[in-house]
């Protein structure tokens, strides 16, 4: 099963180090989003996981002001027996039961780390993710101007080189 699993640049560097990424919550293709995105394709789906992981990271980068704002995504096939799904959380969320070997992550996502503009529109968002999340229209239009901004595509051997 392809997971999303959502990070800051201070875990990411953990998981160079440790060579393994942390069990925890994370996004996927569920049964909830298939009923969902029902005239969309596995890819479109995958997509809308992915951003919903990158709205994750900045509910992570708020519990970790030191970190830079930056949203992190590893994208992960893990085995499905390590996947309880938790459709009931979120559309789409799942809990991963145990790390992932880095061996397995298949990309990570990140923002451009040479934009600012990206970083500030990030750093705006971090702000107001948890107001957005209570509602507050103002907050979730911020927090839609980060995820304005695309999650770059990274090879997990340029892991090193982002951090």
């Amino acid at each position: 099963m392809r997971v999303y699993l959502p990070s800051t640049l201070t875990a990411a560097r953990a998981v160079l180090h440790e060579r393994k990424v942390p069990p925890g919550m994370a996004f996927a293709v569920t049964p909830a989003v298939r009923e969902w995105y029902s005239q969309s394709d596995v890819e479109e789906m995958e997509f809308a996981a992915l951003q919903d992981a990158a709205r994750a990271s900045l509910r992570l980068l708020d519990a970790d002001p030191e970190s830079p704002p930056r949203r992190f995504v590893f994208a992960a096939d893990v085995d499905e027996r390590l996947v309880r799904v938790r459709d009931d959380l979120d559309r789409g969320a799942v809990e991963v039961l145990e790390p992932v070997p880095l061996a397995v992550v298949r990309a990570v996502h990140s923002d451009d780390p040479s934009d600012a503009e990206a970083q500030a529109a990030v750093r705006a968002a971090v702000a107001a993710v948890l107001e957005a999340d209570l509602g507050s229209d103002d907050a979730a239009f911020v927090v839609d101007g980060a995820e304005g901004f695309e999650l770059l595509w990274f090879a997990t051997q340029e892991l090193p080189d982002l951090l």
